[in-house]
């Protein structure tokens, strides 16, 4: 299914499906006659500009099942001119990243009016999936033919249609063709060699791709630790006293792989576009509820709930519960060392073989048992953020991320910490971690990919089976690969895959000293990670829409949070170990002052090193800088036409004179006729919204790269100049 930006094809029963929406099966003809005319009308009318058609006409749908489905696609200007309203960013032709613009496509690298490939089909899908949730109510009052789903103006059309379940799902279509040759380069053939990222991006978008990007990274970064780990298990593990060597290892490894991966991150996002892409505003999330009232931002109508009201939620409800499942969290761990002092106990008193295998046995259970308690509270933390109501999506994210970190961190690692720092007891804590590590994992690629593949496996027989019986003409191909793709799963995003590697960084980082083997079986398993969620990206789940971003967001403040735990969590472990303590036989307020002050001098070193090396390269941070210029060249020539237009004198004393010689009554106009006044200065409004648009833009201040880049005060005064003009003399206009 080739994407096919042929120019301006209207023709509904020739276009390129990118995407399918699905109706309920009781939606009323005249929704979907309505929804079809809103869809299809041209932008000045409120409409979406795209093309539309069912996937069965009337006869076939008498014949198959009388299913609501229907497919989206858009002409090439459709497709060009929404990624200049979005913001887009593509390489130009001399090598710069710049926002696309239909007037100059020219300028930018492979654009030709016969070329398919400029926009990638990630693009494509985002574009129209922007264009359907911009729809917005206009003078309708509810959505025709159900007065109970009620609209008000602004009110974007796809979400209230979701939210009243006349709109069951939409969903991108996969392109079987461009799959197929990704699948061959990425997962199929088994081979140690690097992701195709690019391909991965263009196909699942930058999301997706910083993820399998940041999976392949931190898998090389595992190398090393496994590669000193395993001859350091196989030769020198028994003497206790050198895990203090290992230790000292992870202090340096953790830190610095953080902040060489985010110089890489940004060396893939700028090549991507999305490094210097604006920030979309952000609209309410679909289940956002409140009153409905004036947003006095965007001064549409939109539901408005009081701050107050979801911090006595969090604060009453939420963080209590939290609380709660913590407390049970660690019942539970407590119940895992009377199992464990059971067996233990058992195998002391016969000693045969089948103990010696028993003792593992409460670890494997807690290991399952925790897999169990992770998710059933991912879906009590689900709920909760939902109840609280938060307004933007974003919000909401933050605030799911947070409650499921603190979890999942506490119901993993107490046991181990309490092990290691309560107990002391680097065995059982060896034998501990160990089988938390390898346990999670193998049930995390059962439960994640290998089950849902079996599943899948069977339904696409039977979707085939029902196909190849009908007797109906039709694109038989098609639409069985619509009705296989709209059972399939939905993708979640990448929360999930994230919080797996966050856990696994942490029982490397904090832990792995006194168990070498574990960065071993983290590499291990990553390397079936990779094969396991791109089987599951490609054939498991419905195709997810892309998502432009320019870094892994939270996780990297996330997986930093834990580097600095593991810095404090190394540091108690060689100042426990025999080998440090044989050093202070006396006084051991010594030894904990000295592991104290190390401690907190590794953090420092930690920070400095942070702060030290640049987030993004220097080659990166000149070509940002130069954008930075020219834009703010093209601002201030502008501003010398407007002032060239208006015939205004750039002259700050005759700007001040001006002022100066104000007359007292011009201001009491404004207090006795406000609105009025308001009408007759409305020049000067303009001016003075497009002054504070650029004080929010600029920078006030030459940057050493750009030393004669013009400051912001000399800019400022130019506004300030037209604008008391323009206030004072309203005749003149631009």
């Amino acid at each position: 299914m080739k994407v096919t930006l042929s120019a301006l094809d209207t023709c509904e029963s020739s276009f390129t499906p990118l995407v399918v929406l699905e109706l309920a099966q009781d939606v009323k003809e005249e929704t979907k006659e309505w929804l079809k005319n809103r869809i299809i009308s041209k932008k000045e009318d409120g409409g979406a500009q795209l093309l539309f058609r069912p996937l069965l006409n009337k006869y076939e749908k008498e014949t198959l099942e009388n299913q609501n489905l229907y497919l989206v696609g858009a002409s090439k200007i459709t497709l060009l001119l929404g990624a200049e309203a979005m913001g887009l960013v593509k390489e130009c032709n001399d090598n710069t990243m710049r926002a696309f613009t239909y007037g100059t496509r020219y300028n930018f690298k492979d654009f030709d009016d016969d070329n398919d490939d400029f926009l990638t089909m990630a693009e494509c899908q985002f574009i129209i999936k922007h264009e359907l949730e911009n729809l917005r109510a206009r003078d309708e009052k509810m959505i025709p033919g159900y007065p109970q789903a009620k609209l008000y103006p602004g009110k974007s059309l796809l979400r209230r249609l979701l939210t009243s379940g006349l709109v069951i799902q939409v969903f991108p279509l996969h392109d079987n063709e461009a799959l197929k040759k990704l699948e061959d380069t990425w997962y199929t053939r088994f081979a140690l060699k690097c992701q195709p990222i690019d391909h991965i991006r263009g196909y699942f978008g930058e999301t997706i791709a910083l993820y399998f990007g940041f999976l392949e990274y931190f898998t090389v970064a595992l190398i090393p630790m496994a590669v000193i780990g395993l001859p350091y298990y196989l030769f020198v593990w028994e003497d206790y006293d050198k895990y203090v060597i290992f230790a000292s290892f992870n202090l340096i490894w953790s830190t610095v792989i953080l902040e060489v991966w985010k110089r890489g991150c940004a060396n893939m996002t700028y090549r991507w576009g999305t490094l210097v892409m604006k920030r979309q505003f952000e609209e309410p999330r679909p289940g956002f509820h409140g009153v409905l009232g004036i947003n006095p931002v965007t001064g549409r109508k939109e539901p408005l709930y009081p701050s107050y009201k979801r911090q006595l939620r969090i604060y009453l409800v939420s963080l209590p519960f939290v609380c709660l499942c913590l407390y049970f969290s660690l019942y539970v761990m407590m119940i895992y060392f009377d199992m464990e002092a059971w067996a233990l106990s058992l195998h002391d008193n016969s000693g045969s073989e089948w103990t010696s295998v028993l003792l593992y046995v409460p670890s494997i259970i807690y290991a399952i048992v925790i897999e169990i308690m992770n998710r059933l509270y991912r879906y009590a933390a689900e709920f909760l953020t939902s109840w609280e109501n938060h307004r933007l999506e974003s919000a909401y994210q933050n605030h799911l991320i947070l409650k499921v970190l603190v979890f999942n961190f506490l119901n993993c690692f107490a046991s181990l910490f309490y092990i290691a720092f309560v107990l002391r007891d680097m065995k059982l804590l060896r034998q501990s971690l160990a089988t938390l590590l390898i346990t999670s994992q193998i049930l995390n690629q059962i439960m994640e990919s290998l089950l849902p593949y079996w599943l899948q496996r069977k339904h696409h027989v039977q979707v085939k089976r029902k196909v190849q019986a009908l007797k109906a003409d039709i694109d038989a191909t098609l639409y069985e690969q619509v009705v296989l793709e709209k059972e399939m799963g939905t993708y979640l995003g990448t929360f999930d895959d994230y919080l797996e590697l966050f856990l696994q960084f942490g029982y490397v980082s904090l832990f792995s000293c006194v168990y070498p083997l574990a960065a071993a079986f983290a590499v291990l398993n990553n390397f079936t990670e990779v094969n396991s969620d791109a089987l599951k990206m490609c054939r498991v789940l419905k195709r997810p829409f892309s998502e432009p971003s320019a870094n892994i967001g939270v996780w990297q403040l996330a997986f930093e949070t834990m580097s600095v735990i593991s810095v404090v969590t190394n540091c108690a472990l060689i100042g426990m170990s025999p080998q440090v303590n044989a050093l202070f036989p006396e006084s051991k307020l010594d030894l904990v002052l000295i592991v104290v002050a190390v401690e907190h001098a590794l953090l420092a070193l930690k920070f400095i090193l942070a702060f030290a090396i640049p987030d993004k390269p220097r080659h990166i941070q000149m070509k940002l800088a130069r954008l930075e210029f020219e834009s703010l060249e093209a601002l201030k020539q502008q501003i010398t036409e407007f002032s060239a237009e208006c015939n205004v004198e750039l002259d700050h004393r005759e700007t001040k004179d001006s002022f100066l010689m104000l007359r007292p009554w011009k201001w009491m106009g404004f207090i006795r006729h406000p609105w009025e006044t308001l009408q007759k200065r409305r020049n000067c409004l303009l001016w003075t919204f497009t002054y504070f648009l650029a004080v929010s833009c600029l920078r006030s201040h030459p940057t050493p790269h750009h030393p004669h880049r013009p400051t912001l005060p000399k800019l400022c005064g130019s506004f300030k100049t037209v604008t008391l003009q323009l206030y004072f003399n309203p005749k003149r206009s631009f």
